[in-house]
């Protein structure tokens, strides 16, 4: 089976991310989910913690000091696929490597649209109302972030029954494309209902993500 991981860093900052800790579970088996190998490195990131990161995740620049440096991280050669909650922001923070990511986010919000929050810590309480907040105390920790995004995994894999990861990542995809407009004047409204020359106006502007530029041009 094509290595996947699923994947957590904790940052610096939202913007210009420099990785402070990153943490990983392997995925054994897809369906049945099975994971292990639970692996976590903390990093130096040669620059100031933003204050909003530090209330996020609570580690503290002087805990970093003999840490290796940010730069010394890499992906295991052999990764396809990285799966987690947001995870082009953990994907840019490694420096954006070639391999597919499957986010959880895009395929909860797309497999429950009626929740009034999709976080990892909103989509626990519902999945595990009883246990959550136990579970919760560490959250925002890599590690323990992990462990969370993988029961939201299992979670998503029992209700779409993928055949493999690839079958998987393809229905992340799909999900990842909008079906409202995310900004501008016709915010929140159909794309299939937006004027064509607004959406050739907008498939002209460099901000544009590549899954919204397939939305437009669909």
């Amino acid at each position: 089976m094509p290595q996947a991981i699923i994947f957590d860093v904790e940052a610096t900052d939202k913007t210009n991310a420099v990785i402070i800790e990153a943490a990983s579970l392997d995925v054994i088996s897809v369906n049945p989910l099975e994971v292990g190998n639970p692996w976590v490195q903390r990093y130096n990131p040669g620059k100031p913690i933003s204050l909003g990161a530090l209330a996020t995740h609570h580690i503290m620049d002087e805990e970093l000091v003999s840490c290796p440096p940010s730069s010394a991280f890499k992906l295991p050669a052999d990764v396809q696929y990285i799966i987690g909650h947001n995870i082009d922001f953990d994907w840019e923070a490694i420096g954006s490597p070639e391999v597919k990511r499957i986010c959880t986010l895009a395929l909860a919000r797309s497999l429950w649209p009626d929740l009034d929050s999709h976080t990892q810590s909103a989509l626990l309480y519902y999945f595990e109302r009883a246990g959550a907040r136990e579970q919760l105390r560490n959250a925002h920790s890599a590690l323990a972030d992990v462990g969370i995004c993988s029961k939201i995994v299992g979670q998503i894999i029992n209700k779409l029954n993928p055949t493999s990861l690839d079958a998987l990542w393809q229905m992340s995809e799909k999900a990842r494309i909008p079906t409202t407009m995310p900004f501008g004047k016709h915010k929140g409204e159909l794309i299939s209902q937006v004027p064509s020359d607004y959406k050739q106006w907008m498939l002209r502007q460099d901000n544009v993500s590549a899954y919204l530029r397939k939305a437009l041009e669909a």
